[in-house]
């Protein structure tokens, strides 16, 4: 019998021009209008998609590489994911919304008082992406800190967050019309917070949830990120390679993470990104394999282009074929984007950037379980095969939020997914918490 898995989007290089780099772009919708996301947003339902992630960087960069970030539109220009999220939530009935927000940005109270609203106004359907990008810090009057210590930030936020939401007893609000009784302040707890980073007031001005708080998400895969989404996590975004005993280890080290902090592992979802390319036959996947093997340098500097972006680092003006020096990396580059560069090898020397690269362009066929080329039905039998031989919790897939890119992952999957029993038919009426609380 095949196991019901979780699926949702990761809307890769956020609010911005949406299809640029790809014929489809030409489709002519406007990536500052709300229509588009809108459009794409009630498509990922219809498929029956539990929630869409919207990926953020606050920074456009340092002055070396601001060039290089916006000449592609990689790295810019950008809108605030949070804001478009209520236009996302308008637009659909059941599909859970998580914004990219980073634990530096926005005030606690500030932050807990938007996401009430949000969450109220959605029927318990916000998500937060909680990322800890210490790049930004120089944007917003903050001093820089290192990796570990800007988890330790997120986690006093985070805390102080819920605080405030929970300042509210549940029966608090009473709302008697008869006794003109609105709200006992007797439940509704003052207090004063006074921690490393932050010194907060309570309680909170808006009333509490009854459905669940917000859905946390987390991507961080270090062991600081994974001991973060075990105590505070609802969904646990994972990058990692897909064979069932990497996705069983991984899976098993965030669940373990869990129970270190007094929590049901069951709690928390761990969801793997997953970039299958989808063709029509066999043949189509051998020539699409065969013609990725020999990338020509203009190809690799492209690829490149993204990885700069993403490390803040212009790699594209080192040479292919010179070792490479880690070292070129400062403190605010990831050490999750520094990891994916080198691969599950690690950072080595001796090692050049043609090295790094070009297994990056290579792909293989899933067939073979060497890369994600294949038919639809190859597809669907890789996704049935780590839910049953790795219980997997479900897999998030990841492109631009465009109808066209929407499309072509999902057009064929999603009937072959549901005739299996692997992709749900229906919605409760319980919020985000509530769908992946399903199964």
């Amino acid at each position: 019998m095949a196991r019901l898995q979780h699926f949702g989007w990761f809307f890769a290089r956020g609010f911005g021009p949406q299809g640029w780099g790809h014929p489809y772009y030409e489709w002519n919708y406007d990536w500052t209008k709300p229509r588009l996301y809108q459009h794409a947003a009630r498509e990922l339902e219809q498929a029956g998609l539990d929630l869409v992630i919207i990926e953020d960087a606050l920074s456009i960069g340092f002055p070396e590489t601001i060039d290089l970030r916006v000449r592609e539109a990689y790295g810019g220009p950008k809108h605030d994911p949070l804001i478009l999220s209520p236009y996302l939530l308008d637009a659909t009935q059941y599909l859970g919304v998580a914004p990219t927000i980073n634990a530096g940005a926005y005030p606690p109270y500030v932050a807990a008082r938007q996401f009430a609203t949000l969450h109220h106004l959605s029927d318990h359907r916000l998500g937060i992406n909680v990322v800890t990008d210490v790049g930004s810090a120089r944007h917003l009057g903050l001093p820089p800190l290192p990796h570990d210590a800007a988890y330790d930030r997120a986690e006093e936020w985070l805390g102080v967050i819920r605080r405030l939401w929970h300042s509210w007893d549940d029966d608090a609000l009473i709302a008697d019309p008869r006794t003109h009784h609105y709200a006992d302040g007797s439940k509704i707890r003052a207090f004063e917070h006074e921690g490393e980073y932050f010194r907060v007031t309570g309680p909170l001005n808006a009333v509490p949830f009854t459905r669940g708080d917000p859905a946390i998400v987390s991507p961080g895969g270090s062991p600081r990120g994974i001991a973060f989404a075990g105590a505070h996590s609802d969904v646990q975004l994972a990058l990692a390679p897909l064979d069932a005993e990497s996705v069983r280890a991984y899976r098993q080290k965030v669940r373990q993470a869990a129970v270190d902090a007094g929590r049901d592992p069951d709690a928390i979802k761990v969801l793997f990104v997953f970039k299958p390319e989808i063709v029509a036959s066999d043949e189509e996947a051998d020539r699409v394999v065969e013609a990725s093997k020999h990338p020509t340098d203009e190809e690799l500097y492209r690829v490149l282009a993204g990885q700069s972006s993403d490390l803040e680092t212009d790699l594209n003006a080192l040479s292919l074929d010179e070792p490479f020096d880690a070292s070129i990396f400062g403190d605010h580059v990831s050490l999750g984007s520094i990891k994916g560069l080198f691969g599950k090898e690690g950072v080595r020397e001796g090692v050049t950037l043609r090295d790094l690269i070009t297994p990056k362009t290579v792909k293989g066929r899933i067939t073979d379980r060497e890369g994600f080329v294949g038919t639809a039905e190859q597809i669907a039998d890789f996704i049935e095969e780590l839910g049953e031989e790795a219980d997997n919790d479900g897999l998030i897939f990841s492109g631009d939020l465009h109808p066209v890119t929407l499309h072509r992952n999902l057009d064929e999957l999603v009937p072959i997914l549901r005739r299996r029993g692997v992709l749900r038919t229906e919605f409760g009426n319980g919020g985000i918490r509530a769908n992946l609380a399903d199964f």
